[in-house]
This record gives structure tokens, sequence and C-alpha cells, in this order.
């Protein structure tokens, strides 16, 4: 079992907060085994009687009937008592069904109701895991009336990943690059079986569970922007750009056209399911958001390659990929910046944008990150630094390159290090 020490020192933290825990994250990326073993086990050392703690796994058909609100209520009151403490542990809370309320004409119940209910409990702690933000993390401070504690759950980091892999710190890398960091990759034993299992994690769990949850009428489409996001990992682009890149490659009619907003519904759906993330351009001077375009990662980039058949290992991309999760799972919140300069072109001034990968904040802490594979010559160099050498901050700034090189500061104070060292840092790396 893949020790998950952050996340589960999240919910110890937050134990009887009088909160509705909500642990959300993208669908197989290790949330029920951190509240119903890892937190599970962490409750019995502490003396909790495992007839304590009541657990319910909502995809599971054994619980099928629990996805009526009204059912799951009644199951957990039957399960209680006044006298003691108890752990409630719900699993992929989605799967309970808005009804009808029974008593009152034109009212309806959802699980928010129920478990708003149960927070009148004082000796009730409860936890529940979620898929999809839209019914979740989206809602958690109005439908709980500030009474829903988020914990966001990614798939294994590369830390975590090299711990359960106890092998070589380079081929380990290689290894998290190609398959990813989804906990059940780790155990299966050979390439074969690894692309097998994320392949049918898309298709089978990730593509057909937003098409059932949000009625999507044009599968193809959904699997068509998704293909055109994963190829196009780290360059900018938005919803106009996609439905033209779309209507040109699929060959549709005019009555079959792809518009803008449907491509904006469709990219909401994906970032609902956590599948994919938007890092929006900011321009660090101006101190605001440009609207134009943005840059699209992948929640993994085990599932982003198998989705291109592992034809487009271009490790440019998926490093900038790698590094923009290593953050993200850090906590962070990650912008791409953008830099206005001038430049003397035949004795005329122009104008040039310059683009520095992640502005990382958290709190007041701020600090640039430069993902650049490789800067084996002069241009290159030049090419990678030169966005840091005119931001005119004093805020830290870090160039990851894919080779191992002994972390360093240049005469600029860019600190300069390696891909593996960088992911495997803790959070005095960004201070």
């Amino acid at each position: 079992m893949i020790e998950r020490s952050i996340y589960l020192k999240k919910l110890i933290d937050r134990k009887h907060n009088g909160m509705v825990k909500v642990i959300t994250g993208v669908r197989r990326c290790g949330k029920s085994v951190l509240l119903f073993e890892l937190f599970f086990r962490h409750l019995i050392t502490e003396g909790v009687s495992e007839r304590n703690i009541i657990k319910i796994s909502l995809d599971s058909d054994d619980f099928a009937k629990l996805r009526s609100p009204l059912n799951l209520s009644r199951y957990i009151k039957e399960r209680i008592n006044d006298s003691e403490y108890f752990y409630i542990f719900i699993d992929e809370i989605q799967f309970v069904k808005k009804i009808k309320n029974p008593d009152v004409e034109g009212d309806y119940i959802t699980f928010y109701d129920i478990l708003n209910g149960l927070l009148s409990h004082k000796n009730l702690d409860i936890y529940i895991t979620g898929s999809n933000s839209k019914m979740l993390s989206k809602d958690v401070l109005t439908e709980f009336r500030g009474r829903g504690d988020e914990v966001r759950v990614n798939p294994l980091s590369f830390k975590e990943f090299y711990s359960a892999k106890q092998g070589d710190k380079e081929s380990t890398l290689n290894e998290y690059m190609l398959y990813g960091g989804m906990p059940a990759v780790v155990s299966r034993p050979s390439p074969e079986t690894k692309i097998s299992y994320l392949q049918n994690l898309f298709e089978e769990t990730f593509l057909k569970d937003i098409v059932e949850r949000n009625r999507v009428r044009d599968p193809h489409l959904l699997s068509a922007i998704t293909n055109e996001l994963c190829s196009a990992t780290g360059s900018l682009t938005n919803p106009l750009n996609l439905a033209n890149s779309i209507n040109s490659s699929t060959k549709r009619t005019r009555e079959t056209q792809v518009n803008s907003n449907t491509v904006t519904s469709y990219l909401q759906h994906l970032e609902d399911a956590f599948i994919i993330k938007e890092a929006k351009r900011y321009d660090i001077r101006g101190k605001k958001y440009f609207s134009s375009s943005s840059k699209f990662y992948c929640v993994d980039v085990g599932l982003r390659n198998v989705r291109l058949n592992m034809r487009q290992n271009e490790e440019t991309h998926i490093m900038e990929n790698v590094v923009f999760n290593s953050l993200v799972q850090r906590g962070y919140n990650v912008d791409v910046g953008v830099l206005e300069s001038f430049k003397k072109v035949d004795g005329k001034s122009t104008r040039i944008n310059r683009e520095i990968d992640f502005v990382v904040n958290k709190g007041n802490m701020q600090c640039y990150v430069q993902s650049a594979f490789s800067m084996n010559t002069p241009e290159k160099q030049e090419s990678e630094l030169a966005p840091f050498n005119i931001v005119g901050n004093s805020f830290k700034k870090i160039v990851v390159t894919r080779n191992e090189i002994a972390p360093w500061y240049d005469d600029m104070g860019i600190y300069h290090i390696g891909l593996a060292d960088f992911l495997l840092a803790g959070d005095e790396l960004f201070s």
C-alpha cells in the first residue's frame, strides 16, 4: 500500500471540526484507499472501534439502494446512537440521485440535505469522496452552508511513485513520465498491462461517466476535444481554436460544424471530472489575466500518453505537464506568466511578449518556474532565461532542466535544478 502522508495528515488535522470533509479528485486516484484504508487504519490505532466506523461505497452494487438520499439517511440513522461517537465514510457521493420530496409538492431532496441534517448530530464525524467537482467542490461552501471542507487528492506525485518503486531514480522517472502516477499502474507488471489499464480507465470510466452524468449529446466530439487537448499539452489554445481544428480534421459538414460554445461546455465537463486543468495567462506587470487563450494540462501524463496511443511522446511537453502537476500537487496556484518587453529591430522598437512557464502562488509567497528540457546551446539558454532577466522583481526564479545536475545559483540569482531533484524536493525549494 502506498502511503499518502500529505493527504492523510490533512484528514487527521480536520477530525472533529464539525464539517463535512469532502475528498475530491479524478476517479481511481486513490481517494477510497486514503479514506477506507489509510485513515481507517489511523482511527483504529487511535482506539476507535471498527463498529463505530460506518463505511458506504456507493459505486458498489452492494450499496445501490443507498443511492436514494432517503435510503442513505435511514441506513446511517439505524446504525448510530446518541451515546457513542461515530465516523461516517461515504465513497463516490455523486451517485446519490436527487429525488422528489414525497411530502412537499415541487420540492427535491439531495445528498446535501441529508448530510446537512446529519451534521446536527454532534457525535458524528462525516467524510465523503467524489469525482465530480460540478456536484462538489464548486458547491461546498454554498450547499453545505459553510460547513464543507474540501481535500483535493491527485494521482501519485513522483515522490510518492518513487517511494513505492524503490528503484534507480532516473529509470523510475522515465517510467513515471511514460505511464504516469495513477496508483494501480504501479502494480501492473508489464508495459502492455499498464497501457491497457490506462486506456480502459479513460474510455470506460472517465469518458462514459462524463457522457452519462452530463447527458452529452455527442460523445465523439467529447473524445475529439480530449484528443486535441492531450495533443496540445503546453500550447496556447481556446474554444474557438479547438472548434476550428476539429471541424477541419474531421471534415464536418456545415450542418454538423462545432461551435465554440459547445466546446466550452465540453471543456467544463472535462475540468469538472478533474481530467484536465486550465492554466490561465497572467500579465505579470499589468497584474491581470488574459481571456484570449490558456494552456491545458492533463491530470496525469500516463493518461495523456495512452490517449495519443503512446505516439506523441515529446519529452518537452511531457516534462512541462509533469512540472505543472507537481506544483498543483503541492497545493500551489499556477498561472502562465506573460511579460511585455521591447526590442530594437532595424532601428524600430518592436514589442515582444515573453513567457514564464509558471507563476506560482500560495498565500503571500510567489515564485517563477521555467521548464526547460535542455539549455545545451547559448541561444537556447538565452531564450529560456530572458524572461527572468527582465521581470525585475525579487521573487525566486527556478529553472528546471531534464538532465541530472547538481543544483546551483547563477550570477543572476536564478536557481538551476534537475527534474528529478525538483520533483523530490520539499516546499523549502520555493521559499
